[in-house]
């Protein structure tokens, strides 16, 4: 990821699907953001967040690439 690509926001779940569906992206060299306002928040003494409203987001470069899996991720976790 450079500075200047633009993120965008691939799916939103538990911290366990999420860093599941992050380790099938790096499979397939889509490297991705993890973005955990409630974990960030209890670190730092404030509540902020939901535990379950996690984040992941990859380049608008790697949407394309990385459509099939997070497609696939999605219908298997209905």
């Amino acid at each position: 990821m450079s500075n200047n690509d633009k993120l965008v926001r691939v799916y939103t779940g538990t911290e366990m699907k999420v860093l599941l569906l992050k380790s099938l992206l790096e499979e397939i060299c889509v490297y991705s953001l993890v973005q955990n306002n409630y974990k960030s928040g209890v670190e730092i003494g404030f509540v902020g967040g939901v535990q379950s409203a996690i984040d992941l987001y990859v380049t608008q470069t790697d949407l394309e690439k990385a459509g099939p899996v997070i497609s696939d991720f999605i219908e298997r976790n209905r």
